[in-house]
């Protein structure tokens, strides 16, 4: 028995996910992004806001089109189609804000809409198609789309695969930010494997459908923003030095998710996240002789269910 229970706690898992032509799920994805701060410019604007809040709600149907590159229900590349069932979104500041209602009409008119993706054998979303229709601004889309990277945890996780009680750690460029060097650093443990819903994170959809999914891993996933570089290199990124800007300051942050992963199927049933920034930038412009300076936090909570099958 010792050598047995040995054997299981040294398995690897790859958790790569399993589709089956003709197969459908659905995610149900809820966020919200709190804004407090300020921010100085040459224009003084005494109606300015120093708080707002932005809440986005989604439920979005995944149909499995080809899963024939590597075999019918095996992990390997799979097209499928998104289709966006409910979409809505809300914004409040303490000050008039003209973007708010262009901001809840963008997820209106998502309602309803579909595109087209690839999953690859490794977890990775390429071949995008259909996102044109609704977003001129590829960018736009981004906040829309963070959660297709949570639905496949292949693309997280070393390649030889994890055990239970295993850690690995990984880092990437914080994209946007208007300081140089700054990274997304993770700190994963793969703290146990559980009944699927069975975490305190997950949503009541989401123990409704622990029956069918079996066991679940249970990943534990700490993040933090961090600097490369000294405190005296450059803070400018190539982008605004080619529009004749400088910038300085600090950017920090950190946080962490709770991730449900099925053991069958390797696909994401539940997932919560929670984090924080810290910002503290001055952006400035040598021939206007001016400057922006930033000061403020930022919060966010998402949470991503597996939701139960519509017969």
């Amino acid at each position: 028995m010792a050598v047995a229970f040995a054997a299981a706690a040294e398995e690897h898992m790859q958790f790569a996910p399993k589709f089956f032509p003709g197969e459908s799920l659905r995610y149900g994805v809820e966020s919200s992004t709190t804004t407090t701060g300020k921010t100085t410019t040459p224009i003084s604007n005494p109606e300015g806001g120093s708080n707002s809040k932005q809440a986005i709600h989604l439920v979005v149907r995944l149909d499995v089109l080809d899963a024939r590159a590597a075999g019918a229900g095996s992990a390997g590349a799979v097209r499928l189609r998104a289709t966006y069932e409910k979409s809505s979104a809300e914004s409040q500041s303490d000050s008039f804000d003209p973007n708010a209602s262009g901001f809840s009409d963008q997820y209106s008119r998502l309602e309803g809409h579909a595109f087209q993706f690839t999953i690859g054998p490794n977890g990775e979303i390429t071949d995008f198609q259909g996102l044109d229709d609704a977003f001129r601004d590829r960018s736009a889309a981004d906040p829309v789309l963070s959660w297709l990277q949570n639905i496949s945890p292949a693309n997280a996780l070393p390649q030889g695969g994890v055990a239970v009680g295993q850690k690995w750690k990984s880092e990437r460029p914080l994209a946007g930010a208007p300081l140089a060097g700054l990274l997304w650093q993770t700190e994963s443990t793969y703290l146990r494997d559980e009944a699927c819903g069975s975490s305190g994170g997950a949503s009541e959809s989401a123990r409704r459908e622990a029956s069918a999914s079996a066991m679940c891993a249970v990943i534990l996933t700490r993040f933090a923003i961090t600097r490369r570089g000294s405190g005296h290199s450059d803070e400018t990124p190539e982008e605004y030095l080619r529009n004749g800007l400088r910038t300085s300051g600090t950017w920090t942050g950190a946080g962490e998710s709770l991730d449900s992963v099925s053991l069958a199927s390797g696909l994401l049933v539940s997932s919560t996240e929670t984090s924080t920034q810290n910002i503290d930038y001055k952006i400035a412009s040598a021939s206007a002789k001016s400057s922006v300076h930033r000061v403020g936090q930022i919060q966010m909570q998402s949470e991503i269910t597996l939701l139960p099958n519509q017969n």
